[in-house]
């Protein structure tokens, strides 16, 4: 699945492509995690906010996940660096994760590498975007 068509606001192509600019912002981030989110948002379709599809994941959204391997489910907010807080279920657009489910769609199936092997998750369902709620600007 990590061929397939993904979405990503003009609003959040700008500001991540800004926050890419300056990688000190990142800290302990590996530099293989941020180009692997660079490598995203170049293969990314670019819409615009006001065209999105309300059930993609864009920044700030709420999603609820499913790992399709043990079948549990997990809520998180797609957030940036500076906002993510895993106590508040704020996940990083820059870890594993969070590049791995920006711009899919609900019902998406995606497979990714991690250190101990492979993991596959299910986009349940998009609780909550911004865009699809009006909110073009957070």
């Amino acid at each position: 699945m990590r061929d397939a068509t993904i979405y990503i606001t003009r609003n959040d192509l700008k500001r991540l492509e800004e926050m890419l600019a300056t990688p000190r912002r990142f800290g302990s981030r590996s530099r293989s995690e941020i180009q692997s989110l660079a490598a995203e948002l170049n293969r990314g379709q670019i819409v615009d906010p006001r065209e999105i599809p309300p059930n993609v994941v864009t920044m700030n959204s709420r999603v609820q996940l499913r790992d399709i391997d043990t079948n549990e489910e997990i809520v998180y907010s797609l957030a940036f660096p500076d906002e993510a807080n895993i106590d508040e279920g704020k996940i990083s657009v820059v870890s594993p994760i969070g590049t791995a489910i920006l711009g899919y769609r609900e019902g998406d199936e995606i497979e990714w590498d991690v250190p101990a092997g492979k993991r596959r998750i299910k986009i349940e369902k998009i609780l909550y975007q911004p865009e699809a709620s009006g909110d073009y600007h957070i």
